[in-house]
């Protein structure tokens, strides 16, 4: 975690030094790859919202291509930031808040009532006693 704080803020230099900045930093931590990238099957991911000329990206990007370290990076051209916490970060504080109860993680559904608890005797049996 304290090498991608460190890379982070070298590509803020470089981002700030032609003339950009970084508008929003999030660390999302350690997770696993779908597949091995260069031997690694986990990854530090982080998400960065930077508002620079396109010489500062080229430069920035540039830069990730050569470390090592840096097993992928997207660039994505947005017309405004998103405000507040990424999915990502809604996301651990949803996982963060435990319990769910009967709802699934998308909430409750909305096409069939709520299931009813099972009782563990069994099949209840007929008057004559069969099944």
């Amino acid at each position: 975690a304290q090498q991608v704080e460190a890379l982070t803020e070298s590509y803020k230099q470089i981002v700030e030094g032609l003339g950009g900045k970084f508008a929003k930093v999030e660390y999302w931590g350690v997770k696993s790859l779908a597949y091995r990238i260069k031997k690694n099957r986990k990854a530090h991911f982080s998400l960065i919202n930077i508002d620079a000329p396109p010489a500062a990206i080229t430069e920035m990007e540039r830069q990730m291509g050569i470390n090592e370290d840096v097993l992928r990076f997207i660039t994505i051209r947005m017309e405004e930031h998103e405000d507040g916490p990424s999915a990502m970060m809604r996301k651990r504080e949803d996982d963060d808040r435990g319990d769910r109860g009967d709802r699934g993680p998308r909430g409750p559904r909305g096409d069939r009532p709520p299931r009813r608890p099972r009782d563990d005797a069994g099949p209840a049996p007929h008057e004559d006693g069969a099944f």
